[in-house]
């Protein structure tokens, strides 16, 4: 809940200005709350950025008074919508359930979804965490199939490491996203699992960027609080771009 309309314009027009005349192989989007999307997807016309919301609800539209609909987020200019983001889960009860029909809406719609697993500091420290997010990754991947796997997105995000200051491992990630990818191989095949992108979200920033980023499985960032500086999100996009050219 950060950037209102002038301000998510001001950092999405920042980023644009920041790599006028340059293309970039990765995909760069901004996931502004609803009421600033509308400025961000219109700062980001004619850019390689691209526009993303936070959440969605799974009906098309009726008496959901505070929801938002895919056709409106569509509307609006978005091609990402996260899912099960771990402040949903916590604050408004979003069960695996909950997030895997979110997904399913998401692409059956026309959309990416960006689906968001991970565990918090006492499921990892009681070596819990693999059995958690193996039942987030399966309940959301049964619920599609694998002529999906192109508009979905996987992003781990360990709790424990987001806005705490804290940040997994680069061998922590790496052993994650390579355990999820073999989950998604088991439950479709391993050709399908190489194609999905699996994002860290864990307090990634401009200093553990390369380190991260360089591990085999770890496709790209969810970025928090980096995000919201042109200069912070540009260098994490500049790494990026480095390991992969």
């Amino acid at each position: 809940m950060n950037a209102e309309p002038s301000q998510a314009a001001k950092l999405a027009s920042e980023m644009v200005q920041n790599w006028t005349g340059k293309s970039f192989a990765s995909e760069a989007l901004i996931c502004p709350p609803f009421i600033s999307i509308p400025a961000v997807a219109d700062a980001f016309k004619g850019s390689d950025f691209k526009t993303g919301a936070q959440n969605v609800h799974t009906e098309d539209n009726g008496a959901y008074t505070g929801e938002i609909s895919t056709s409106m987020i569509k509307d609006a200019g978005c091609e990402y919508v996260i899912v099960g983001h771990s402040e949903r889960r916590e604050y408004n009860g979003e069960d695996n359930s909950v997030v895997a029909a979110k997904a399913r809406k998401v692409i059956d719609d026309g959309l990416k979804a960006i689906v968001c697993v991970g565990e918090v500091l006492e499921e990892r420290k009681e070596n819990r965490h693999e059995a958690v997010v193996k039942e987030q990754v399966e309940t959301a991947i049964r619920a599609l199939d694998k002529e999906t796997a192109k508009s979905l997105v996987i992003a781990y995000e360990p709790v424990w490491a987001i806005g705490t200051g804290e940040t997994a491992s680069p061998e922590q990630a790496q052993e994650m996203h390579q355990f999820i990818r073999g989950l998604i191989a088991d439950e479709w095949d391993k050709e399908t699992a190489d194609t999905i992108r699996i994002l860290y979200g864990g307090s990634m920033k401009p200093g553990n960027a390369e380190e991260l980023l360089s591990q085999p499985d770890v496709d790209g960032g969810l970025i928090g609080g980096a995000s919201l500086k042109a200069d912070s999100f540009s260098e994490i996009i500049s790494i990026s771009e480095s390991i992969n050219s």
